[in-house]
């Protein structure tokens, strides 16, 4: 009896223990995000090292639209693609946008890809995809400028999402970039 008693009063103590601290845990912020800008990127076919790394040259071209930016890619660019044993992809990208007012700014991101069958296959054969088709596409782009009226990009996190992919010939991506606060 007294062992029921002693295990009784632990399970009250972890029980009401359990109970504090569940308000310790509850969601104590809130991240809100700002349109920066959409951006395409033309793409080189990927160059595969072997099966679990691609290489994929950014070419220089392509454009970057918002409220506050707006130029073009430059080189050097690419995106140095993992794929793990699940299938799903790291990416690792670097590319250079030069704006319209001659300001270089260099953007670098990582992300995770990860594709069904379907989308898998289209992208194989060339296909263009949209967000319909891939089931998570997200980048954390980071910024660096010496230019003055583009030094806040320095000091802010940014989240991206594929708007559109296409790999092969006339490849490219585009995203919508957003500053996360």
């Amino acid at each position: 009896m007294k062992n029921l008693r002693t295990a009784g009063a632990a399970l009250a103590l972890a029980a009401a223990l359990l109970f504090s601290c569940a308000g310790a845990f509850a969601q104590s912020t809130e991240i809100k995000t700002e349109y920066l800008m959409t951006y395409q990127a033309p793409l080189d076919p990927p160059t595969a090292i072997d099966p679990t790394l691609l290489i994929v040259n950014v070419i220089p071209g392509g454009w970057a639209k918002g409220p506050a930016i707006n130029g073009s890619f430059i080189s050097p660019g690419g995106d140095w693609l993992r794929i793990s044993p699940s299938g799903t992809m790291r990416l690792d990208v670097r590319a250079t946008l030069k704006t319209d007012d001659g300001a270089l700014i260099y953007i670098t991101y990582n992300g995770i890809m990860q594709h069904s069958a379907a989308s898998g296959e289209k992208l194989n054969k060339g296909e263009v995809l949209t967000t319909k088709d891939i089931p998570y596409f997200i980048t954390a782009p980071t910024f660096q400028t010496s230019s003055p009226k583009y030094a806040w990009l320095n000091s802010v996190q940014a989240v991206g999402k594929v708007v559109e992919l296409k790999l092969g010939e006339g490849g490219y991506v585009r995203y919508d970039i957003y500053v996360v606060r």
